[in-house]
């Protein structure tokens, strides 16, 4: 059972292959641990529901469009390419909370960190994260 924790690490091209919303399922899920565990290593004190309204701010749709207004232009041409994939995806709901346009992007986003994660590129993913914590705290 604990072998099913190890990460599997996919070929560029494997990652490729899925379908954007399986690359945003990925990259939600890692985006929110790495916030989580940002706002626990700098707040031990904080309780659960603090933690968990603090965490909003980073990943709600609007915070993650914001981000991919600061580092679009870093970009190389394959994490566009994922992005774009992500974003132009048509997705079944919208959340009430957020706008299409906002929502879309921020699929994008979290198609890109996805990918990044799946082919373990931790360089490329250190740079969002660490950028995306400066653009949500301004």
């Amino acid at each position: 059972m604990i072998e099913n924790l190890r990460v599997r690490e996919f070929s560029k091209d494997e990652a490729r292959q899925l379908n954007p919303l399986q690359l945003a399922l990925i990259g939600d899920g890692a985006y929110e641990i790495f916030i989580r565990n940002y706002i626990l290593s700098n707040n031990t004190s904080l309780l659960a529901n603090k933690m968990h309204r603090e965490a909003i701010k980073f990943v709600k749709a609007k915070s993650q469009a914001n981000i991919m207004y600061e580092i679009e232009d870093t970009l190389t041409e394959e994490e566009l390419h994922i992005y774009k994939r992500g974003r132009n995806t048509k997705s079944a709901t919208v959340p009430k909370n957020a706008d299409v346009r906002d929502y879309r992007m921020a699929t994008g986003f979290e198609a890109l960190v996805g990918y990044l994660y799946l082919i373990n590129d931790v360089e490329r993913l250190e740079y969002i994260f660490n950028k995306s914590i400066e653009v949500c705290k301004k």
